[in-house]
């Protein structure tokens, strides 16, 4: 067995999660090792040989965010497993708009952004990950001959937009009520088109 494959140390999986913490916390934009090490007991000798460098540490950081993500969607589709696409961003939308959740999303949303201006760097490709994750799982919400169609294709990307949108807002503006009605409004608009579609209300 290579050492890439080997499975983490129970050491370097209690300094991620610790680190992930400090991220959630404080963001990633300007990590630096010295304070999140002294933060959270280690060095930033240790860190760099569990991790390889300051870079492998934010890729690190950014696919334990992901699992988190994907863990949200994932419970998604457990508790509500017979919505429509509308109903299914609007649950989603109930989620990203938790305030206990803003920290995640903020660093969600620099992941995201980082990838489009550093596509070489250790955000690479996180943001057409999360893209793709989000899309698959709406997906779900959709009948099978619909989601695979070119249209099913837009009407989910459609809802993301939607979600990004309102959420980029919240994120800026704290305003829950009113990005929610936007929300909502864009929802309805989706589900009188799904209708003349005739695809609304359909159980997967």
């Amino acid at each position: 067995m290579t050492d890439q494959a080997q499975p983490p140390s129970a050491r370097k999986t209690e300094l991620l999660e610790a680190a992930y913490a400090f991220a959630l916390a404080n963001g990633l934009a300007d990590l630096s090792l010295r304070p999140l090490s002294a933060a959270i007991g280690t060095s930033p000798r240790v860190l760099l040989y569990l991790f390889g460098s300051k870079e492998g540490l934010i890729r690190a950081l950014l696919a334990r965010a992901r699992q988190d993500e994907l863990r949200m969607l994932d419970e998604l589709r457990r508790q509500h497993p017979q919505a429509d696409l509308p109903s299914a961003t609007l649950e989603v939308w109930r989620w990203l708009s938790d305030p206990g959740h803003r920290n995640l999303l903020k660093v969600w949303i620099e992941g995201y952004a980082r990838s489009l201006v550093e596509p070489d760097g250790p955000w690479r490709d996180f943001g057409r990950q999360t893209v793709g994750d989000w899309l698959d799982v709406l997906a779900l919400y959709q009948p099978p001959r619909r989601r695979s169609t070119a249209a099913g294709l837009t009407e989910r990307t459609a809802a993301l937009s939607l979600l990004r949108g309102a959420l980029l807002d919240l994120l800026a503006s704290g305003d829950r009520d009113r990005t929610t009605a936007a929300l909502q409004m864009g929802l309805r608009r989706d589900r009188a088109a799904l209708a003349t579609a005739g695809t609304t209300s359909k159980p997967i």
